[in-house]
């Protein structure tokens, strides 16, 4: 029988709390702040908070929140175990020890990966949704449901406290995510205190980020084979590639942060570039082969790649559709930049699901994929092979793949957006163009693209997916 993975934290306090402690932030983030610790010292061990379920506190609890994080490479499997985190808070479970940890005036940093939906915002428009279940509920009650309300709630008792506000760090794949965390939590707080919302304004920070490694998803199968690998049993196992890229606008409360320059983040005056490359060229991409190979029977994005019509799909995208609309980051080469993404989207030892990355669409097409085709539609560029993706999302999203057969679909639009199906493409697209809080105006009110997007899934359907994007 093997042992069970323990390790006592070190005695370094937390400076940190984590609202959204998914496997993402666990393999990216929390390694940095680990190896910003060991480098520089300073208290920046994490509270990371669970917003909706208890089932990472209770896999990490015995394990003295330790976990193992390990490399996927071509050439083998390295494993690492990270202790930086010192408690994991159920928000449901007792929503004032969450705030009491974020008002702690030893509590300087507070970060999200909450994914796009936990925002409680229109991705159309970054405004807060002023009709979203929970943003209801955190209007009216003091203690809050959303990770805005938190944030809100929290920095009230830091200012009736008279301690310092704490830094908010939002790690998730939004664009200007800093800019638009700032909006909808200045939002909420307007609607709830207008003093609060001017402290807010003049004294918190918010800094963009830019976060990428790809993180699948940990499979029982995983966890058997890390206990293979290390010889102890871990309940809690992330997996990842070996790439990694943060890039923080350098702005914080008082200057307070973990040395991250020294570990290899990018400090920077402004993220936007860096986070529209990615978004676009990485996360549009991702999703577009998430859509388009899931229909076209891949279940994996490097089984996808290995499907031949596919490489010179997206590597067309990258020249003709998406880099023509970015300006690249300061020594960035965007060419260079995609050849790189090619080579890690083929990588056979990262087994990323295509309904993982296919999850969420009403939330994530916005900033990965519409916004790129709006601007190409302005420019006068062919949008072809992204106007097919949004064929392939408008299709997946109807529930079922192109044989017919159910899918499973998770999205908080899910049962608007199944609804919206209809035998005739021109009547389904004109469906799906009236959802507000998804398509932009510009694209809304096109009726160019409107035909072109019938034309696409008039293909998807008649064809299949890869002859579609043969055909592209």
């Amino acid at each position: 029988m093997q042992d069970k993975l323990h390790r006592t934290p070190s005695d370094a306090l937390a400076g940190i709390v984590h609202l959204g402690l998914g496997a993402f932030f666990r393999a990216h983030g929390a390694i940095y702040v680990a190896e910003a610790m060991a480098a520089s010292g300073g208290d920046w061990g994490v509270i990371g908070v669970s917003l909706k379920s208890p089932g990472t506190r209770d896999k990490l609890r015995p394990q003295g929140w330790a976990y193992t994080a390990v490399e996927l490479a071509p050439t083998g499997e390295r494993p690492q175990v990270v202790t930086v985190l010192r408690d994991v808070l159920v928000a449901p479970e007792d929503p004032q020890a969450v705030l009491d940890a974020m008002a702690d005036p030893a509590i300087r940093i507070v970060s999200l990966t909450v994914t796009e939906k936990g925002y409680c915002h229109e991705p159309s428009t970054g405004r807060l949704n002023r009709n979203h279940p929970d943003i209801d509920h955190d209007l009216t009650n003091l203690l809050p449901q959303s990770a805005p309300g938190f944030i809100v709630r929290a920095l009230a008792a830091r200012r009736a406290a008279g301690t310092a506000p704490f830094t908010v760090l939002c790690c998730d794949n939004l664009p200007e995510n800093g800019r638009v965390l700032r909006g909808v939590v200045l939002e909420l707080a307007e609607l709830i205190d207008l003093d609060l919302a001017a402290w807010i304004k003049s004294e918190v920070r918010f800094p963009s980020t830019m976060v990428d490694r790809i993180v699948p998803a940990t499979s029982a199968q995983d966890i058997d084979r890390v206990a293979e690998l290390t010889g102890v049993r871990d309940e809690a196992p992330v997996m990842h590639e070996p790439f990694r890229q943060w890039v923080v606008e350098d702005d914080f409360v008082n200057g307070d942060r973990p040395d991250l320059g020294a570990v290899g983040v990018q400090l920077v005056q402004n993220v936007t570039p860096f986070e529209h490359m990615k978004l676009r060229m990485l996360n549009g991409t991702h999703s577009t082969l998430a859509y388009l190979g899931y229909l076209a029977g891949h279940d994996t994005i490097a089984a996808t790649m290995a499907d031949p019509v596919f490489p010179a799909f997206v590597k067309d995208l990258w020249r003709s559709e998406i880099i023509p609309a970015l300006t690249p980051p300061e020594g960035v080469d965007l060419v260079a930049y995609a050849d790189a993404l090619h080579d890690r989207y083929a990588n056979p030892s990262i087994q990323h699901r295509t309904w993982q990355i296919a999850m969420d669409g009403s939330q994530k097409l916005p900033q990965r994929i519409l916004g790129t085709i709006a601007e190409g539609q302005a420019a006068g560029r062919a949008m072809s092979g992204l106007t097919l993706a949004v064929a392939a999302w408008m299709r997946y999203v109807s529930g079922r793949d192109l044989a017919g057969q159910m899918i499973e679909v998770k999205d908080p639009l899910a049962d608007t957006l199944a609804d919206l199906w209809r035998d005739d493409p021109a009547e389904t697209v004109a469906g799906f163009l009236a959802l507000q809080q998804v398509f932009p105006a510009a694209l809304r009110q096109d009726a160019g693209f409107a035909n072109d997007l019938a034309k696409a899934l008039t293909g998807l359907m008649d064809q299949g997916a890869a002859a579609a994007v043969e055909h592209v």
